[in-house]
């Protein structure tokens, strides 16, 4: 084993929220290494050719969540980065009819031609859920209170009351159901149509294994709506180049920053010793260092880099006891032609739409009980968008690429089958279910890569298949996340932090884990420096 010139910082995980956190500690002066597993860095949030001339995201797929700051702070769009707005935001196509959203009224105007009642009822809804999402966007950038910690936590915990006492009481009020309800319970108190609920409702279950109906299922749904996009709240765009292009940005922003990053490097262990971390060892070096950040899934950092006797019993109990599985599978197709949907506009801006084909909460609902009996959905969740649309590069002149989003689809899988053997019958079910929305979609694939949850794991280390690095449920959020007592980003050992979507705010290609652990961590070092 090769020993190298020992790092004031090594980080763990070349993904989005690993650069963001290694170019803030570069920017404040550490001598910073980033160590990352593939042949190149961007983890989930990574652009590649799938089928001969054709390329696409290959696991995170969309733009609206990552932090506005983050992207002024590291420069991304002088690195590189265009970010354009779908036409359309969403399009859900049912069997009779469909629905649009999107901006200058158009939401307004859809529901309105399903309900009066629900076009009314939605300005009171978008009153309500901005109240509640204004404030929660205070603490995207905050490091949680830890629960039993010292002066810091306190004073953090104090700031927040102060904050929430700002909110109307029937803003609290509105607050607490969005923190303890169902996304069923909460959108029944303002519509009636069963599409207007599921335009709403599908947030609720992207990334979450869950039924709407579940109590908790409303925070999943707030936690995408937080976000922005070209300077525009609350809308979804798209990177031109892929989600590779925010990836490849951030590396070149870490570079000139003076990030030193190293790829196809598997680290195998985080050495320690009574003073808190020591190294970071892979199967050919040796990375002496003061700190460690860590973006890779908890569970790999606990149970696979550490040494058990380097925790105590009580936390490595929580750790095997972290929820994590969102019942996603991921799929990108090479398109022959555009799709034709049986429901549709004329206009074929709705193309550019995330198009949402889950017609009811009940059909979530169905998805989901039917996935936990038999392994995936009879009729499964999906989100699909072309991204072609809206960048050529993607695709050769005339032909389309697609990213398949796909709910709900059980880890484990029921009778012994495995996804070895599964993996290419769901992916024919999930081309079917379009198919029967789009007629001749089926005859449009010319290719497709297929991650199923298995495959999600073992390419990302994403544990159970779970996008978010765990479960996004209230006794996983916040100061629980990763587990009560470790919100901080601090880990228990000394010189060790986690800047993955493992802790707070948890998943999406956000930078805010990332940025949130740096500070973090500099804070400790000032600190440190201070008292000795």
């Amino acid at each position: 084993m090769t020993p190298t010139t020992a790092w004031d910082a090594v980080v763990i995980g070349g993904g989005h929220n690993g650069l963001t956190c290694a170019y803030y500690l570069a920017r404040a002066g550490l001598k910073t290494c980033v160590l990352e597993r593939h042949h190149e860095v961007g983890g989930a949030a990574i652009t590649e050719e799938f089928h001969p001339g054709f390329r696409n995201s290959v696991a995170s797929y969309t733009v609206s969540l990552l932090q506005p700051k983050v992207i002024q702070d590291m420069q991304l769009e002088q690195h590189g980065l265009k970010v354009v707005l779908r036409k359309i935001d969403n399009f859900l196509p049912a069997k009779n009819d469909y629905l649009l959203a999107g901006r200058n009224g158009l939401t307004q105007q859809e529901i309105a031609r399903h309900s009066a009642h629900d076009a009314q009822q939605y300005l009171r809804y978008q009153q309500d859920l901005h109240a509640i999402v204004d404030w929660l966007r205070e603490f995207l950038l905050e490091v949680p209170p830890n629960a039993g910690g010292g002066l810091a936590d306190l004073v953090a915990l104090l700031k927040m009351g102060r904050t929430a006492s700002k909110l109307s009481l029937t803003s609290q009020s509105k607050l607490l159901d969005f923190f303890t309800k169902s996304a069923s319970e909460i959108l029944d108190q303002y519509f009636e149509h069963p599409l207007v609920k599921a335009l709403f409702g599908f947030d609720a279950v992207v990334g979450h294994f869950a039924s709407p109906h579940e109590p908790g299922s409303a925070y999943v749904l707030l936690h995408h709506v937080f976000g922005e996009a070209a300077g525009v709240r609350e809308a979804w765009g798209h990177a031109i180049g892929g989600m590779g292009a925010i990836t490849q940005a951030m590396r070149r922003a870490c570079e000139s920053a003076g990030v030193h990053i190293e790829t196809s490097v598997s680290v195998t262990a985080v050495e320690t010793n009574n003073q808190g971390v020591s190294a970071v060892v892979s199967e050919q070096k040796h990375y002496p260092c003061r700190y460690v950040a860590s973006s890779v899934h908890p569970k790999i950092l606990f149970e696979s880099l550490l040494s058990p006797d380097t925790l105590s019993m009580e936390f490595r109990t929580q750790i095997r006891n972290y929820k994590s599985h969102s019942g996603t599978f991921r799929m990108n197709v090479a398109l022959d032609s555009l799709p034709q949907f049986r429901q549709a506009p004329s206009n074929p801006d709705h193309l550019t739409a995330g198009i949402i084909m889950a017609p009811s909460l009940e059909y979530m609902d169905r998805a989901w009980l039917t996935a936990r009996q038999r392994g995936w959905s009879d009729q499964p969740i999906v989100e699909m968008l072309i991204p072609s649309t809206l960048d050529d590069s993607l695709a050769p002149k005339g032909k389309h690429v697609a990213s398949l989003f796909c709910q709900q689809f059980s880890y484990t899988l029921p009778d012994g089958r495995s996804w070895q053997t599964e993996r290419e019958r769901a992916a024919d079910h999930i081309i079917d279910c379009v198919d029967s929305l789009a007629p001749g979609f089926k005859q449009l694939v010319l290719g497709r890569q297929i991650l199923s949850p298995m495959d999600l794991e073992q390419r990302f280390g994403l544990i159970g298949g779970d996008i978010f690095h765990g479960r996004m449920s209230l006794d996983q959020l916040f100061s629980a996340r990763p587990v009560l007592g470790q919100a901080a980003y601090r880990a228990p050992v000394k010189g060790l932090y986690m800047c993955g979507s493992g802790t707070h705010p948890g998943g999406g290609v956000t930078g805010a884990p990332g940025h949130n652990a740096a500070q973090q961590l500099l804070r400790d070092r000032r600190w440190w420096q201070r008292t000795r």
